[in-house]
């Protein structure tokens, strides 16, 4: 694979969930997954439960950007979620995981965790270091972070909004993401 190349639309299957490439066609869908004020009520953006708000900012850029992943369901086939990969630095090789969300019945269980791991085992075939952008106020989003054995690197703006910067190192040696702290069913 082309060092410059970093493929973010990977097709990743778990025990529960799959993560595919997002389409055009999974607009209406992933809507409602997140049409949840609950969702992002702690977010850097609340309003993205709206559909004015969530299908022009945040779904258009990610089917543009090419790096989305719907996040199905295995046994109902539903769309639960999303997740991205963004800010590819070949040179440092580095990405960045995040615009992730799942629905309110996947909270708290291992969904977040496996479709986490699911990513990082594809990222740390190339990459060395993945990055997590979390909203500062997130509580939420930083627990799942620590869960998954993410460390908090430092705090400052993106995008003009206050936001924590965690990071995982790729593995050393034989060691697979899956057999860290908060991994596995």
């Amino acid at each position: 694979m082309d060092a410059a190349a970093f493929d973010g639309q990977p097709t990743l299957r778990g025990p529960r969930l799959l993560l595919r490439p997002l389409r055009a066609e999974d607009a209406e869908a992933l809507y409602a997954a997140a049409s949840d004020p609950l969702i992002w009520a702690q977010h850097p953006d609340p309003e993205r439960y709206r559909r004015e708000v969530f299908l022009p900012g945040f779904f258009a850029p990610a089917l543009a950007g090419g790096c989305a992943l719907a996040v199905v369901e295995q046994a109902s086939g539903e769309i639960i979620g999303s997740s991205r990969y963004y800010d590819w630095d070949p040179a440092r090789r580095e990405v960045a995981i995040g615009y992730s969300f799942l629905v309110r019945a996947h909270w708290g269980g291992a969904s977040n965790a496996e479709m986490k791991q699911l990513m990082l085992d594809h990222a740390f075939a190339q990459a060395g270091r993945v990055w997590f952008h979390v909203g500062r106020d997130n509580r939420r989003s930083r627990r799942a972070m620590e869960k998954i054995g993410a460390r908090l690197s430092h705090e400052g703006l993106r995008d003009g909004k206050a936001t924590v910067w965690f990071c995982i190192d790729a593995p050393a040696g034989s060691e697979s993401p899956s057999t860290r702290p908060g991994f596995g069913a």
